[in-house]
């Protein structure tokens, strides 16, 4: 997906991101991440997830009306197996500018 390119692995505040099994399994296994000490609070300004992935597969299962939880699950999943990497990309490509804005306005929300 990111051919040579250098990744960092985000974790943030969760319990189960700071956990020290979990940056220990990180640790042993070569893996660079930001650790929880390092990562601002309640960021959703930095997690792709949040700025681009979430929004991305609320416009597809929300285009549709659904009868009750089970199709709507059912059509969610089948959204997230067909999420294209260039939305994954771009939103990663993202990242970068996000944190220079979050600098900027002293870790305050922006847009």
């Amino acid at each position: 997906m990111f051919k040579n390119r250098h990744w960092i692995f985000q974790q943030d505040s969760a319990p189960a991101h700071r956990a020290r099994s979990t940056q220990n399994w990180f640790t042993a296994r070569g893996i660079d991440f930001i650790g929880h000490e390092d990562w601002p609070s309640s960021s959703p300004d930095l997690n792709p997830l949040d700025y681009k992935i979430w929004q991305h597969l609320e416009e597809y299962v929300c285009a549709k009306p659904h009868q009750n939880l089970e199709s709507l699950r059912a059509f969610l999943g089948k959204a997230a197996a067909e999420i294209y990497m260039n939305v994954v990309r771009t939103a990663i490509d993202q990242w970068s500018r996000r944190l220079r804005a979050l600098i900027q306005n002293r870790g305050g929300h922006f847009e």
